[in-house]
This record gives C-alpha cells, sequence and structure tokens, in this order.
C-alpha cells in the first residue's frame, strides 16, 4: 500500500512558556514538536495517510512522542529509538503578539543520531507519493548524511520531494553556515515552503517576484512563500500570485507555518493520486485552504494540540 506522505527529521519536546504565575515565575507545558513531525500531524488529522522517519531517547519524552504520534495515526515503524542521547528539547518563549524564540537542549540530541541505513530501509518500506523534510537535520552528523541520502533516494525513485528549510540560529556556529547546507537540498526538491525572512536569506533579496524566481530556477516546480497574517506567495511553473491570508486572533503561531504545509501536501497527495497533475486554480483552493487550516492554528495554544482536524474544517466551510 502506497503511503500519501512520508516526513523526516526531528521529533522533540516543545517547552512552550504557557504563562507566569502570581510570584512572575514563568511557567511552561511540555508540548509535542518538531517540525516535521507536525507536518505528519497536521496531514494526518486532515484525512491523509502519514508516516514520520526520525529518532527519540530511551526516556519518557521519547515515548510519550511515539505514544502522541500513534494516537494522532500516524505511522511510527520510521521511529528509532537511541540510548546514546536524550530525546532532544526546544524551550520556547512566545511574546505577546504570540511570536516565538527558541533554545535547544541538543548536544547532541536524538534526533541527530539517525543513520542513512535506517531512513533509506523506512522510505523503501513505505513507498510514499510525498517525501518531506525540513532543515534542522541538516546541522549535524549523522543524521544529515541521513536526511540527504534519503532526499536523494526519493528524487531517484520518482518520489515528490518537499523542502521546508526552517533557519533556527542557535543549532548553528554561523549565519553563512547555515546558508550553506540550507542550500544543498535546493537541487533536489519539488515543492519549496519558506517564510519571508528565510527567502531572504537564501537568496539576498527581500522581493517575492525575483526571490522565488532565484528558488525556482534550482527546478523547484513549486514556491511557497508564508507572509504570516498576510497570506502566502506562490510561484507555480511560470506563473505567480498571492492568496490573503485569514483574520484571526493569536494566541500562538507555533506549528502554524507546519499546518499550512500538512494541509498543502496532502491535498497535492490526493491530487496527484486522481489526476498525476495539479493546475493552478485547484493550487489556489488548496492555499486558501492551507491558510484556514494554519489561522486555527495560531488561535489556539501549542502545535500538534492547536492542529484542525477534517471535520472541523468542513463545519466551518458549511457556516
Amino acid at each position: 500500500m502506497m503511503t500519501d506522505i512520508i516526513t523526516l527529521g526531528e521529533v522533540l519536546i516543545d517547552l512552550t512558556q504557557t504563562g507566569t504565575d502570581e510570584k512572575g515565575i514563568r511557567q511552561f507545558a511540555a508540548f509535542p514538536g518538531g517540525a516535521p513531525a507536525n507536518v505528519a500531524v497536521a496531514a494526518a488529522r486532515l484525512g491523509s495517510e502519514c508516516g514520520f522517519i526520525g529518532k527519540v531517547g530511551n526516556d519518557s519524552f521519547g515515548q510519550s512522542l511515539r505514544d502522541t504520534l500513534e494516537k494522532e495515526g500516524v505511522n511510527t515503524d520510521g521511529l528509532f529509538t537511541t540510548e546514546e542521547s536524550p530525546t532532544t528539547l526546544a524551550i520556547v518563549n512566545v511574546d505577546e503578539q504570540g511570536e516565538r524564540s527558541f533554545a535547544f537542549y541538543r548536544q547532541p540530541g536524538a534526533d541527530t543520531r539517525l543513520t542513512a541505513e535506517e531512513a533509506i530501509r523506512v522510505l523503501e518500506e513505505s513507498n510514499p507519493r510525498i517525501l518531506h523534510f525540513g532543515s534542522l537535520s541538516l546541522t549535524s552528523e549523522p543524521s544529515r548524511s541521513a536526511t540527504l541520502s534519503a532526499v536523494k533516494h526519493a528524487k531517484a525513485a520518482g518520489i515528490l520531494v518537499s523542502y521546508d528549510p526552517n533557519f533556527r540560529p542557535a543549532l548553528w556556529t554561523s549565519e553563512e553556515e547555515a546558508v550553506l547546507w540550507m542550500k544543498e537540498p535546493l537541487e533536489q526538491a519539488d515543492i519549496l515552503k519558506v517564510s519571508d525572512e528565510e527567502m531572504v536569506l537564501l537568496t539576498g533579496t527581500d522581493k517575492l517576484e525575483t526571490g522565488s524566481q532565484i528558488l525556482a530556477d534550482h527546478g523547484i516546480r513549486l514556491v511557497l512563500i508564508t507572509l504570516g497574517s498576510e497570506g502566502v506567495f506562490y510561484r507555480f511553473g511560470e506563473t505567480a500570485g498571492r492568496v490573503p491570508g485569514v483574520p484571526v486572533t493569536v494566541s500562538d503561531t507555533n506549528g502554524a507555518g507546519d499546518t499550512f504545509l500538512g494541509a498543502m501536501l496532502g491535498q497535492i497527495s490526493r491530487v496527484l493520486e486522481r489526476q498525476g497533475k495539479l493546475d493552478e486554480e485547484q493550487l489556489k483552493g488548496f492555499l486558501d485552504f492551507a491558510n484556514r487550516a494554519a489561522a486555527k492554528t495560531c488561535s489556539r495554544p501549542g502545535a500538534i494540540p492547536a492542529m484542525p482536524t477534517l471535520k472541523e474544517m468542513r463545519a466551518e466551510e458549511q457556516m
């Protein structure tokens, strides 16, 4: 049986600030997180058959992450456990506008211990339509080689490759090193999702038309540039345009981009299954749906716990 989407990379605990007590001491909640894992859950909640490739520590956090993915219907045959390192932790501070800043306990974390042999074996067994990955697994070895090897294997096998180059300065020795490795997989990607800030980092321009074209020139068929509350800019072959965002009262932006991408990849997988190709009008509808799903996530705290279900989205459409 063919899987719709396999995501590869980090699954971790987001220790997210939820407020302060009466003495002003910050309070945190241990949310499941990690961008590729988030994408898998977002897509699964919206009706896709999904799996995940990654690694956790042999500890209570690792077991809770496995339990979470399984509860959400994500196949965990590719989630390995290591005795060498603890499950990775990300400390997420949230400001008054709901924007996040990150610190990581990852020297090394279990997610960086994934090997190429493990990743390729699961990829061969799962036979997905789409492989999605991010750039956090490129920060150190052996996960860097595992990621790049899996992506090359997928490309050679005719699997659609999706890439989200998340920039987290705390995980790189310098911005120059980050840009070098974040650019490395661009030639392999069919779909690319970046924020407007990440577009500037990778292209050197803040002009959406120019930046998206520079990225597309790597051979990327669909470039998506998320613009926060302003929606998304897309470049699809020879066409480009913008789909507006959805107004929302923000509780926490954590996981919004992952929800957006999970919603997009799920829809793309289904249209490829049915008709083998995507046209621009379908793309605009998919982007509107993804924007609305991301807005739902922004309206609630946490990443995975805040993600909408297909039932919720359908109920909203009928209102």
